[in-house]
């Protein structure tokens, strides 16, 4: 398994990256830009106020670096990284979901309580209404199950409602689920979801946050994480939703992201349904089972179990994860199972063989 950027770096590096990721008015884009103009988060944290303002940087960023809360803030999440189940991916770190990576503003730091390998496996997002009705919470679980019992990871926002749902049904099957918070880890929002929550990381799935770990609900961080839940995602479906929704911005933003949409109509007498229909004007895909979700998913099947791997061949097994998503060489050797030098002489015969390319240090399965 490929070493985690945060153990790779050097402790001062990793504090540095936890400060500036605290700092008021620094969002991915201007950590990013940090990173780029600096060269590490050390160097940057250690630059003169002015250089920072040469970024277009605002003053209150600079100034708070050296204050009391950042730094014990910095303190205690190193302290949290300590235990048991609780990791960080770094935008740099080859574990890094590579779908998510392609996403305008990826979060730089993604805090992860539970299984970070899921976040490389095949994803499909399922997001609703708060207030769903009885068959819409009946229809977000059958398809729950059904996808993850496909082999899909199940991803949405913890949310009461559509969301909930779907993260259980796939528990109910063994299957693996992703929440994506709009608060820190340690201030987990909605309450009601807590034992939810501590249910997924025991058996196996994850709960992740962008946000510093003491970040409580703030209204304008929950459309944020929208683009997180859709790009980690293939695909979006939406179960129900009125015309206001949020789970409307999460469609869109799949679909900027050239994810695939998906949305169940309902009554024309229901609001819950407009949103829905909306989507499907605006171009989404009317589902009404899971195979036509399956079917609109060119090239991605369910993999044999690792053990099997041989007996199909290092090609199908290979070109399967990344036609689910493209993959660094470290990340195929994790997902995969094999060694890493054996991932990348069978990458070398799939380059040879036209099947895969690699570009800016990911792989991509080429189209059959």
């Amino acid at each position: 398994m490929p070493q985690p950027a945060y153990r790779a770096c050097s402790p001062a590096e990793l504090e540095a990256r936890l400060r500036l990721h605290r700092l008021p008015g620094l969002g991915p884009k201007r950590f990013h830009s940090l990173l780029q103009a600096f060269g590490s988060a050390s160097a940057a944290f250690s630059a003169p106020a002015s250089a920072w303002r040469a970024l277009g940087l605002p003053d209150v960023s600079a100034h708070a670096r050296r204050s009391p809360e950042v730094r014990d803030g910095a303190a205690a999440a190193l302290a949290w990284l300590e235990r048991r189940d609780q990791h960080l991916l770094m935008w740099d770190d080859p574990a890094y979901p590579g779908l998510l990576a392609e996403v305008d503003a990826a979060p730089p730091l993604l805090f992860v309580a539970g299984n970070p390998a899921l976040l490389e496996k095949p994803q499909l997002a399922i997001v609703g209404s708060r207030r769903a009705s009885p068959p819409a919470l009946d229809t977000a679980t059958a398809f729950s199950r059904h996808l993850a019992q496909g082999g899909f990871v199940i991803t949405s926002g913890l949310a009461l409602g559509i969301d909930g749902a779907a993260h259980q049904a796939a528990l109910d099957v063994d299957g693996q689920t992703v929440a994506v918070l709009g608060t820190g880890l340690q201030k987990l929002y909605p309450q009601r979801h807590r034992a939810l929550a501590a249910a997924m990381i025991e058996q196996g799935s994850a709960v992740i946050s962008e946000f510093p770990l003491d970040a409580g609900p703030v209204a304008a961080n929950f459309p944020r994480r929208n683009r997180i839940i859709s790009g980690l995602s293939l695909g979006v479906l939406v179960v129900e939703a009125s015309l206001a929704s949020g789970s409307l911005i999460t469609a869109r933003l799949a679909a900027e992201q050239g994810r695939e949409v998906y949305a169940i109509p309902g009554s024309i007498h229901h609001p819950g349904s407009k949103g829905c229909h909306q989507l499907i004007r605006d171009g989404a895909l009317l589902v009404e089972s899971v195979e036509q979700i399956v079917e609109t998913l060119q090239g991605w099947q369910r993999l044999p179990p690792v053990q099997d791997a041989e007996a199909v061949g290092s090609r199908h097994a290979l070109e399967a994860l990344l036609l689910a998503a493209p993959q660094t060489s470290e990340a195929l050797a994790n997902s995969s199972g094999w060694p890493l030098s054996k991932v990348l002489a069978a990458l070398t015969d799939l380059e040879v063989a036209g099947r895969v390319c690699n570009e800016a240090g990911r792989w991509f399965a080429r189209p059959s």
